[in-house]
């Protein structure tokens, strides 16, 4: 399992553990608002429905999500958000792709910055990073909670992208567009991954030594503690061993 794989597991069990104290709420109901505007319906709005599955996996209440989503069409008054991206370099020149939603890019952008350059690392040009990945969906599961012949069978039968066995791990790659399918197919033979996600997997990675991923854990964790933040991918890797000693 890679070490960026490793930490968004750490993350996604976080959030949940974190979801009561609203600012994991806080960040999706931006995301589902943005993606409310083009429609309500999240059975015509794809994008609108894998939003909602998102913050339904750390237990948004309905209540929340909807007023998001009315927000998000004007059916109720609210702050009004735009979608950006953000791309650039942490400590050892890994690959940064940072999404955020906010009502202030200006104020967004400078706050990143100053993440950044406290971190060790600093913003680059538009489309200096986002080839080195694929937007997929990613789902990872301990093979000791699991029945490796039955996940690996539906993830065929749905048409998975790919299936990685890692150790003690599976780690089930799709195309976005299939996340509510994914989704409803474990569920239904009775699993909880460790993480169910959309995000952006890099092509290549960059291994970090101990104090580097040190360094870059740090930045990981202010960027993604930034309100006007919903997500980074980066493309480092560390070891298990340091994983365990940083995280």
């Amino acid at each position: 399992m890679s070490g960026h794989s490793k930490w968004s597991s750490i993350k996604h069990k976080k959030a949940k553990k974190d979801a009561q104290k609203g600012a994991i709420f806080s960040k999706l109901s931006r995301k589902i608002a943005i993606e409310a505007r083009a429609g309500g319906d999240p059975e015509t709005n794809p994008a609108l429905r894998l939003a909602i599955d998102m913050a339904q996996e750390v237990g948004m209440p309905k209540d929340n999500i909807q007023r998001a989503i009315q927000r998000g069409t004007g059916e109720m008054p609210g702050v009004s958000y735009v979608a950006f991206n953000c791309e650039g370099y942490g400590p050892g020149g890994v690959a940064l792709f940072i999404e955020g939603v906010t009502d202030n890019k200006k104020r967004a952008i400078a706050e990143i910055r100053h993440i950044l350059s406290k971190n060790g690392g600093h913003l680059g040009e538009v489309g200096c990073v986002n080839w080195l990945f694929d937007r997929k969906g990613l789902m990872v599961l301990h093979k000791t909670k699991v029945d490796d012949d039955k996940v690996i069978e539906m993830a065929i039968e749905v048409g998975a992208e790919d299936i990685k066995d890692e150790g003690d791990i599976l780690e089930i790659i799709f195309a976005p567009e299939q996340f509510s399918q994914i989704k409803e197919n474990i569920e239904r033979i009775g699993y909880s991954p460790e993480l169910f996600e959309l995000t952006m997997i890099p092509q290549t990675t960059v291994p970090l030594e101990e104090k580097e991923a040190l360094r870059m854990l740090r930045l990981m964790d202010a960027l993604e503690d930034s309100e006007e933040v919903q997500k980074v991918y980066a493309n480092f890797d560390i070891t298990e061993e340091i994983m365990e000693k940083v995280s």
